[in-house]
C-alpha cells in the first residue's frame, strides 16, 4: 500500500517527520444524534446562557455510547450533553486499547515492507481476512542481527498494541520477530550459506573440472525416485557404453543427510565393493523447501567440499537452489541436464574422431612430402656424389688450423719471455738491499747523535741540580741553627722577633739545632 492508497495521502508526523504505514479502514461518518428534551428545554431557557460545568464521561460511557451507534447519553438538568474533539476521542480509545490489550504475539505475512532513513521500519502484516499496520523501531530492529525483513515472509510478531494518534489508526509496535515455517528454514538457509561462503567452500579456485569423458559414474540418489529414471534415460540414450553406480540413499527425513553424506564419502574413496568412479552426480527431483532440506545440512556441503572426485549437484528443478548446489563443482538445473552435461553424444564423438583422423592424414602426408623434398636435396648434394672430396677439404682445413694454432702459442710464448725479463730488470734495479743497507746506516747516526744528546742534556740539567741545591741549603733554617743561632716562639707557634711580643711571666719555647728549651720570662 502506498502512501497515496491510505485516507489523508500518507502525511508523516509533523514532530519527527517520520513515515507511519496504517491499513485503510472505512471512515467513520458522524451520526446524526437527537436532542434529549430536557436538555432542549435547557437551551430554551435563561439558564442556557449561563456557565454550567461539564462533566467528562468515563471510559465506560464512551464504549456505551460507541456500542448503541452514538446515541446520546440521558443526563439532568444540571448537566450538558458531552461533546469530544477528535484528538479526546482518539486518546481515549488509545488508552482503552494499550490499557485492555496486553503484548501479545501475531502471526502473518509481512508485505510493504519500508525502512526509513531513521533506522525505523514500517510493514504490514496481513492474512486471508484483514492486515494489521506494524511499526519497528530502531532500537528493536537492532536486535534483530543478520534477520532481514522482506516481502512475502512469513512471521511472528511480538509487541504492543497503540493507536497512532495523528492519523487515529491503531498498529503494532513490534518489539521482537521471529520466523515461522518456511521463514525458519530459510532463515537457516541464509545463516549457513553466508558462514560456509565466509569460509571459502563456494569459492571457484577451489572447484575441479569436470573429466571430459567419463567412463564410471556415481550416483547418489533414491533408486525408486522419478530422478534416477531421466537420469538414465537420457544418459544412455546419449551414450549407452557408459557405465552407472548407484549408492541408495534415502533423500528425505530424518538421518537422510547422514547418508547422502556417507555416500559420498564411499565414493570419494573408492572401496573395494564400489570400485573407483570418475565423477559423483548428486541428484533428487524437485519439491518444497521442506522436501529438499536434506541437502541445506553442512554435513553433506562438508561431504562434497572434501571429496576427492568432481561432484555434480542436480538437486531439484531449474528454480531450486540448494547448499549443495553452491559448494558442488558443477551445479546442473535437473537431473537430465546433468546426464547431457556428462554424457557426449554418441554422434558428435564420431564425427569429431573422424575429424580427427582426416587431420592427423593431412599432417602425415605433409609431413612425408617435407621429408621426401629433404632427402631429395640431399640426394643432389655433393656430399652424397663425392664423399672422398668432402673428407680431403676437411683434412686441408684441419691442417691449416693446426699451423695458425702453432704460430699463435709461439707467438705467444715469445711475448711472455719478453716480459719475464723486463721484470727481472726492474726487480734488480728495485732490491731492497741497497735500501736497507742505507736504512741501517742512518739509523746508526742517529743512534750515536741521540746518545751525545742525551749525555750533554744530563750534565746540564746535573749542574744546574747543584745550583739549586746549594742555594736552598743556604736558605735552610736548620743549617742556621748549626751556626749556633735559635728560634723563639710563643707556645702558640708564633716567631719572636722582638721582646715587647712577650709579657712578663710568660712561657715562650727556643728551637736550638738539637732540641727545644721552654722558658718563663721574669723581667
Amino acid at each position: 500500500m502506498t502512501s497515496s492508497d491510505m485516507p489523508g495521502g500518507g502525511r508523516g508526523d509533523g514532530a519527527s517527520g517520520e513515515f507511519l504505514l496504517g491499513f485503510d479502514m472505512p471512515l467513520l461518518l458522524p451520526q446524526k444524534i437527537s436532542t434529549p428534551r430536557n436538555l432542549a428545554r435547557v437551551k430554551g431557557s435563561k439558564r442556557a446562557k449561563k456557565s454550567v460545568p461539564q462533566v467528562e464521561p468515563s471510559g465506560e460511557q464512551v464504549v456505551q455510547s460507541l456500542e448503541t451507534g452514538g446515541e446520546p447519553v440521558e443526563t439532568d438538568e444540571n448537566q450538558k450533553e458531552v461533546i469530544l474533539s477528535v484528538s479526546e476521542l482518539t486518546r481515549r480509545i488509545s488508552h482503552l486499547l494499550e490499557g485492555g490489550i496486553a503484548p501479545l504475539w501475531v502471526e502473518g505475512e509481512l508485505s510493504n515492507v519500508r525502512r526509513q532513513s531513521s533506522g525505523h521500519c514500517y510493514f504490514t502484516l496481513k492474512d486471508q481476512g484483514s492486515q494489521l499496520s506494524c511499526v519497528l523501531f530502531a532500537r528493536s530492529l537492532s536486535q534483530l542481527d543478520s534477520m532481514e525483513l522482506r516481502d512475502g515472509q512469513q512471521v511472528c510478531l511480538f509487541g504492543q498494541i497503540g493507536v497512532y494518534q495523528p492519523r487515529g489508526q491503531y498498529q503494532l509496535m513490534v518489539r521482537l520477530v521471529r520466523p515461522k515455517g518456511e521463514g525458519v528454514l530459510q532463515a537457516r538457509f541464509e545463516a549457513l550459506k553466508r558462514r560456509l561462503a565466509a569460509e571459502g567452500l563456494f569459492d571457484q579456485a577451489r572447484k575441479r573440472e569436470m573429466p571430459p569423458f567419463p567412463r564410471r559414474i556415481g550416483v547418489v540418489t533414491s533408486p525408486t525416485g522419478a530422478a534416477i529414471h531421466d537420469f538414465l534415460q537420457v544418459l544412455h540414450r546419449r551414450n549407452p557404453g557408459l557405465r552407472v553406480v548407484i549408492n541408495p540413499v534415502r533423500v528425505q527425513g530424518k538421518g537422510a543427510a547422514m547418508e547422502i553424506a556417507a555416500a559420498i564419502g564411499e565414493f570419494s574413496k573408492g572401496s573395494k565393493v564400489i570400485g573407483r568412479v570418475d565423477v559423483i552426480v548428486l541428484t533428487r527431483g524437485g519439491g518444497s523447501l521442506e522436501d529438499l532440506w536434506e541437502f541445506n545440512e553442512e554435513v553433506v556441503a562438508r561431504a562434497i567440499a572434501d571429496s576427492a572426485i568432481p561432484v555434480v549437484s542436480a538437486v531439484g528443478h531449474e528454480i531450486d537452489f540448494s547448499i549443495a548446489d553452491f559448494v558442488a563443482d558443477l551445479r546442473a538445473p535437473t537431473p537430465s541436464a546433468a546426464a547431457e552435461l556428462l554424457a557426449a553424444e554418441g554422434s558428435e564423438v564420431m564425427e569429431r574422431c573422424n575429424s580427427l583422423v582426416r587431420r592427423i592424414g593431412r599432417e602425415a602426408t605433409a609431413l612425408l612430402e617435407r621429408y621426401n623434398d629433404k632427402t631429395l636435396l640431399l640426394a643432389e648434394s655433393s656430399l652424397f656424389r663425392e664423399p672422398l672430396r668432402r673428407v680431403d677439404e676437411a683434412r686441408q682445413t684441419l691442417d691449416r688450423q693446426e699451423e695458425d694454432l702453432t704460430g699463435a702459442m709461439l707467438l705467444r710464448l715469445e711475448r711472455l719471455r719478453s716480459a719475464l725479463f723486463r721484470y727481472e730488470a726492474l726487480l734488480a734495479v728495485s732490491h731492497p738491499r741497497p735500501v736497507l743497507a742505507s736504512a741501517r746506516q742512518r739509523m746508526r747516526s742517529l743512534s750515536e747523535w741521540t746518545d751525545a744528546l742525551m749525555t750533554q742534556r744530563f750534565e746540564s740539567m746535573r749542574g744546574r741540580l747543584d745550583r739549586v741545591a746549594a742555594a736552598l741549603s743556604a736558605l735552610n733554617p736548620e743549617a742556621t741553627l748549626l751556626r749556633g743561632f735559635s728560634i723563639t716562639r710563643t707556645l702558640d707557634g708564633r716567631v719572636m722577633t722582638s721582646a715587647s711580643q712577650v709579657a712578663s711571666g710568660a712561657t715562650i719555647r727556643t728551637q736550638l739545632a738539637k732540641g727545644e728549651i721552654e722558658s718563663k720570662v721574669t723581667d
